[in-house]
């Protein structure tokens, strides 16, 4: 049986979910097939892929820090709600796409929503977040 190694293309099932039991992400009834080492998730998710074998299934818990970096409140900011078009929903927990100073896509979070200002969160979204990395492995093909 071929196990997983740097370079290997894997066929898996995934989700993350945080302690709460929300699940940020997971594949459902589709697989994801990539190749590890490849950077096409973070490489700490891939380096736990390393040594598993088709139908195996592993739960990974994962520690606020190790993957994603902790919540940094300067980068909470608090904006004059007159930088926002006027027909723009602003609610609570919404997740907006920003351009920075340098033009860049940057994703923040509406922390909250005032009659003269708005403050928004452009820490990531699991920044500070514990969470489990739970894989099914589905098939392994051995690097090109």
């Amino acid at each position: 049986m071929t196990t997983v190694t740097k370079g290997a293309t894997v066929e898996m099932h995934y989700r993350l979910i945080l302690d709460s039991g929300f699940v940020v992400d997971a594949t459902d009834e589709e697989t994801i097939r990539l190749e590890v080492g490849a950077g096409e998730i973070l490489p700490g998710l891939e380096d736990l892929l390393v040594g598993l074998e088709p139908g195996d299934h592993r739960e990974f818990a994962i520690e606020a820090g190790a993957m994603f970096p902790l919540r940094d409140n300067a980068a909470v900011q608090t904006m004059p709600r007159s930088q926002f078009p006027a027909d723009m929903p602003l609610q609570k927990d919404y997740i907006y796409e920003f351009t920075s100073p340098s033009g860049d896509a940057v994703p923040g979070r509406i922390e909250e929503v005032g009659d003269e200002s708005v403050t928004v969160d452009f820490n990531h979204p699991l920044a500070g977040q514990s969470f489990t990395f739970e894989v099914d492995v589905v098939s392994v093909s051995e690097p090109q």
